[in-house]
């Protein structure tokens, strides 16, 4: 166990430590920046949070004793009136839910073909470009869809992204300097997308009740058994959130 007291590691770079249980106490984090991290179960007390951006899943967070949670879900549904279809609960709203997800996308995909193509290809804030999080969807599709209730224990394309904290695994792609166009990126989409279109249309709501038969071989996820409804919530949270961080960013790309 390591004692850092009285230690200056201004500027330093922490990548895959495991600091839990560390105790810091009286310590600088001004302009630090915290990606991909584990807070579960974190307590700060006599601080000072001053231009913080927090962008996470939130759940049970209490400030000065109030839990945030139910004001911040509150305000994001009266921000984008269509978040609320995102949490569907029989077979038609995820029909509906499916519905919006394309059509949200088409938008997108009209303001990304008003930039330079290379301007696709560029990281914003060290964030996945444009195309790999198309491809990370595509990943993601492949593997919830294709894989998990569909059976196929290969379904991944050579193009599609895992997530950056994913293992390597035997057989799935991971080719992050891969610069694909737009146009083939979008062809990829379209068929994926397609695909669980068609699923969709003749989901039941017996079928979403219904747990998915283990698939054999390594990937993701793991050969075990999910509920259909949560591999479908996941592909839904995926496109969501992930049009939301595109979007994001194709304001600074288009500022820039």
């Amino acid at each position: 166990m390591a004692d850092l007291t009285d230690t200056d590691l201004a500027g330093s770079r922490f990548s895959h430590v495991d600091l839990a249980g560390a105790d810091l106490y009286d310590v600088d984090l001004s302009g630090a920046r915290l990606r991909e991290v584990d807070l579960t179960g974190v307590v700060i007390s006599g601080a000072v949070l001053d231009g913080v951006d927090i962008d996470a899943h939130i759940n049970n967070v209490v400030v000065n004793g109030v839990d945030v949670v139910p004001y911040v879900e509150a305000e994001l549904d009266r921000r984008y009136p269509d978040r609320p279809k995102m949490r569907p609960t029989d077979a038609a709203g995820f029909r509906e839910a499916w519905d919006v997800v394309e059509r949200l996308w088409d938008g997108t995909m009209q303001r990304a073909r008003g930039l330079p193509p290379e301007a696709l290809h560029e990281s914003v804030a060290g964030e996945w470009s444009f195309t790999q999080t198309l491809r990370h969807l595509v990943f993601a599709t492949d593997s919830w869809v294709r894989r998990a209730i569909l059976g196929d224990p290969a379904p991944w394309h050579p193009l599609g992204l895992p997530y950056d904290q994913m293992p390597d695994v035997e057989g799935v792609p991971r080719d992050r300097a891969a610069r694909p166009s737009l146009d083939e990126v979008a062809e990829l989409r379209r068929d994926r997308m397609a695909g669980v279109r068609a699923f969709l249309d003749t989901l039941t709501d017996e079928r979403l009740a219904e747990d998915t038969e283990p698939v054999e071989g390594p990937g993701w996820p793991q050969p075990v058994s999910f509920p259909v409804r949560k591999c479908l919530l996941t592909v839904l949270g995926e496109e969501w959130q992930h049009r939301l961080y595109a979007e994001r960013d194709l304001d600074a790309l288009a500022a820039s």
